[in-house]
């Protein structure tokens, strides 16, 4: 691999306003790459026929002394279910193979207005019914995982530096987990869902979010500013600043941590990952504890007769009033005790800055192996920010994540402690594929 595509996008941006690459040479190292890694992996479905030519516009801006903003020239990749003008997006639907959107979802748009250049749209799920299986870049044999997985794929083997994924019980976090590398699910509420495909109806389908997918921290931090805040169109998001993840407090935090889960059974190198993060922190934060917070283990009693009824799982039936398929009592039902969840946790959170946990029970699994959610959903549930990032490696040399949590609209805290990890545990180590 080239070492520029090892770079992050921060460096890359860097680079091309210094004049030490252009952007058209750096878009084409990466369709070099792409044309190398992505019939192995399978991570991508469309490239963007424009973006040599955009790359050309950006490196004419910029010797004309303009400057297209922080991500001036830099690629990035969108997953299927994102809204990107002129290219196809199906939503993994083959009843949708045409379907060709002609505006960019928010979060593209806002990507782009900060000098991005779409590289290409990325394949979805493990095994999707319309572009095929997507294939991890560690090992061909082994899952990807999740909806998010053509962009984690992507990152890790070197075709994209940056890329927007979704995440409803774990898309982003899972496939990061998986792949060794970072993402962050947003505080519900920061980043606009408009023109995601199929659509996200927040007072219906709360959970579900956008957020960055990339290989190193400082991407994240790059990127989530320029992604928040209100659209005018996305009612449930609030104007909330996102802070700054440098001027966090590491000695102040308070972290409570867990592996074990009535749901699952940990594996040993996965408990070892977050015990050994926890041991890091022991030095430098205020308090580092294991804890279990209340109910997290009932999670899935919470959810599945909600959101197996209640949300339509079939694009013809989908209403922008929502589609319930259970009786006022029942719906209020699941309700309350989705809500009576989320108190509990803010208990909790009252006296945690931070909760450190497992992204997943292991680590990358054959194609086909069911997964679960259970240290994911949680924080879907709650709305909580939360991010992955690698603090490990597996006995058969598959990438291990920890999954960091933290209080609602603190996304900057979660930042700063998946910085510390990634400084202190080496965070992405790029594949051999």
């Amino acid at each position: 691999m080239n070492e520029v595509l090892r770079w992050s996008a921060s460096r890359m941006a860097a680079a091309i306003r210094g004049g030490e690459i252009s952007s058209e040479e750096l878009i084409q190292l990466h369709l070099e790459r792409i044309k190398e890694i992505n019939p192995k992996i399978n991570a991508i479905f469309k490239l963007n026929p424009n973006a040599l030519g955009e790359a050309r516009a950006a490196d004419e801006a910029l010797a004309r002394g303009e400057n297209l903003g922080p991500l001036h020239g830099v690629p990035f990749s969108v997953k299927d279910w994102i809204d990107v003008a002129g290219l196809p997006c199906a939503g993994a639907d083959v009843r949708y193979l045409e379907r060709i959107p002609s505006h960019d979802a928010t979060v593209v748009a806002r990507l782009r207005k900060a000098g991005g250049i779409v590289l290409a749209k990325t394949n979805v799920l493990e095994d999707s019914e319309v572009y095929g299986k997507v294939r991890n870049p560690y090992n061909l044999d082994l899952s990807p995982t999740g909806s998010s997985s053509g962009e984690a794929a992507l990152i890790a083997a070197g075709g994209s530096p940056l890329g927007l994924g979704s995440d409803s019980g774990g898309s982003i976090r899972q496939p990061a987990h998986v792949c060794g590398i970072v993402g962050l699910k947003p505080t519900t509420g920061g980043i606009p869902v408009t023109g995601h495909f199929p659509p996200i109806v927040p007072l219906n389908d709360p959970r579900t979010v956008i957020g960055p997918m990339s290989r190193w921290v400082e991407d994240l931090a790059l990127t989530l500013p320029l992604l928040s805040g209100p659209d005018w169109r996305d009612a449930s998001v609030v104007p909330v600043p996102v802070g700054d993840h440098q001027g966090v407090d590491l000695s102040k935090l308070r972290v409570a941590f867990y592996t074990q889960h009535a749901a699952v059974n940990p594996g040993p190198d996965t408990i070892e990952a977050v015990h050994g993060v926890a041991r890091s922190l022991v030095k430098i934060c205020a308090v580092v504890d294991e804890r279990l917070p209340p109910r997290v283990e009932e999670i899935y009693p919470i959810t599945r007769d909600y959101w197996n009824r209640v949300e339509s799982s079939d694009l013809e039936e989908w209403k922008p009033e929502g589609r319930s398929k259970l009786d006022g009592d029942a719906v209020g039902k699941h309700l309350f005790e989705w809500d009576r969840f989320r108190r509990s946790m803010l208990g909790f959170m009252r006296d945690w800055d931070v909760i450190l946990t497992p992204a997943a029970e292991l680590s990358a699994q054959p194609h086909g192996t069911p997964g679960s959610f259970a240290y994911t959903l949680a924080y879907s549930l709650t709305g909580y920010p939360c991010g992955v990032v690698r603090a490990g490696t597996s006995t058969n040399g598959m990438p291990i994540a920890v999954q960091v949590v933290g209080q609602p609209w603190r996304d900057d805290v979660v930042l700063a402690v998946m910085a510390e990890i990634e400084q202190r545990f080496g965070g992405w180590n790029p594949p051999q594929a």
